[in-house]
C-alpha cells in the first residue's frame, strides 16, 4: 500500500463498501488499473471497486480525509487515461451494472458501469435505441458527458440530448439527482461537459422505435480517397435524418497493410427509402467491398469494434472544422500515406 495512505483508513473503508478494494500488493490489482488504452500505465495508491452508490460515497470520503487526487473508470475508453490516476483513489464503476427499461414510457436508466453493448441489447428487447457509441464496448458514463457521437444522432441527437437525469455524487459526497428541474446547472454542464463534476452513478435516457436498420461497410482503393471524400461531403450535406455517414481512412483488417478509404453507412427510416438513400453511396467508383444490409441496431454497434482492440498502444489527437474543404482533404490523404502503423 501506498505510503501516503493509512492502514486504518484502507480497513474502515474495506470494511465498509461492498465492492473490493485493492492496493498495489493486492491479487487483481494490476488487471483492475488497467484500461482499453495499452499505453496508458499509472499506478493508483487504491482502486475501489464500486457496487452502490453509496461505496462511491465512503471511497470519496477516504480520498478527502487523505488528501489525495480521485479518479473515475466508467468503461475505460476513455483514450488519455484519465480513469487511471497515479498514487491517488481510483474510484472503478465496472460492476455497477444495473439496467432497467421502461417501455411504457419509453425511458432507460443504467449504472454507471454499464457498456453500450449492455444497454443496446436490453433496450433492444422492448424495440427500443438510444444514441450509444459505435463501438459496443465503450462505457455509456464517459461517452455520454462528453455528449456522445452514434449513428441515430442525426434523427434524434447526441446522447447528451437524450439524458433525462442523472444521479451524482459531488466531491463533498453529496447524492444528487440533476435534472431539467432540479439542479439545472448541473444538469447543463452534465450534458458534454465531461468528468469534470463529481461521480455520476446512474443515467435515464429517453428510447425511441428503432428495430430494424440498414447499415454497413463500403470500401474503396486509397487512390480513390480525395474524390471519395469529396462526394461524401456534398452528399452527406443535405442527406435525411434517417442516414449517418461515417468516411475514413483505414488500413484492411486482414493485417496485410493495404491502405483503403471507406464509407460506413446507417439508415434507421423504411426499407425503400432506406434503398434509395443508400444507393448512390454503393454505386459510387470501383468499391472493393460493399457489405451492406438489414441488421438489428445492436449489430450496427459492432461492427467497428474490431478495429479497436484492447491493449493496443493508443496515442489519439482531434479537432473540429468548419466543413470539410478540398485543401483540408488533401492535406489528410497525404498524412496518411506515410503513417507507419496498420493500426492507424
Amino acid at each position: 500500500m501506498s505510503t501516503t495512505l493509512d492502514s486504518a483508513l484502507v480497513a474502515d473503508l474495506a470494511g465498509e463498501v461492498s465492492g473490493s478494494v485493492l492496493g498495489p500488493q493486492d491479487a487483481g490489482y494490476d488487471a483492475a488499473r488497467a484500461v482499453h488504452n495499452g499505453l496508458i500505465d499509472r499506478r493508483p495508491a487504491l482502486i475501489v471497486r464500486c457496487r452502490t452508490t453509496n461505496d462511491v460515497v465512503a471511497a470519496l470520503a477516504l480520498a478527502r480525509r487523505a488528501g489525495l487526487e480521485v479518479s473515475i473508470r466508467g468503461g475505460d475508453h476513455n483514450v488519455a487515461g484519465r480513469a487511471v490516476t497515479d498514487g491517488g483513489v481510483m474510484i472503478d464503476l465496472a460492476e455497477m451494472k444495473g439496467i432497467a427499461i421502461d417501455p411504457d414510457e419509453a425511458t432507460a436508466t443504467a449504472e454507471g458501469g454499464v457498456i453500450w453493448a449492455e444497454l443496446n441489447d436490453a433496450a433492444a428487447e422492448h424495440g427500443l435505441a438510444v444514441t450509444g457509441g459505435a463501438v459496443s464496448g465503450t462505457g455509456i458514463a464517459g461517452y455520454t458527458l462528453g455528449g456522445g457521437l452514434g449513428w441515430l444522432m442525426a434523427k434524434y441527437g447526441l446522447a447528451a440530448d437524450n439524458l433525462l437525469t442523472v444521479e451524482f455524487v459531488t466531491a463533498e459526497g453529496d447524492v444528487l439527482r440533476a435534472d431539467a428541474r432540479s439542479h439545472a446547472d448541473l444538469f447543463w454542464a452534465l450534458r458534454g461537459g465531461g468528468g469534470n463534476f463529481g461521480v455520476a452513478t446512474s443515467f435515464t435516457y429517453r428510447l425511441h422505435p428503432v428495430q430494424t436498420i440498414v447499415g454497413g461497410l463500403i470500401a474503396h482503393p486509397i487512390v480513390a480517397a480525395p474524390e471519395l471524400l469529396r462526394f461524401y461531403r456534398d452528399a452527406v450535406a443535405d442527406a435525411p435524418d434517417d442516414l449517418t455517414v461515417f468516411a475514413g481512412l483505414v488500413h484492411a483488417p486482414d493485417g496485410s497493410g493495404a491502405k483503403l478509404s471507406a464509407l460506413v453507412v446507417f439508415h434507421t427510416g423504411d426499407p425503400v427509402e432506406a434503398e434509395r438513400d443508400l444507393e448512390p453511396f454503393k454505386t459510387w467508383g470501383s468499391p472493393l467491398l460493399v457489405e451492406v444490409g438489414p441488421m438489428p441496431y445492436p449489430v450496427m454497434n459492432t461492427i467497428l469494434d474490431a478495429g479497436f482492440p484492447a491493449g493496443s498502444l493508443n496515442y489519439w489527437l482531434s479537432s473540429f472544422t468548419r466543413g470539410l474543404p478540398d485543401e483540408l482533404i488533401d492535406i489528410t490523404v497525404e498524412r496518411f500515406a506515410n503513417v507507419p502503423s496498420p493500426m492507424t
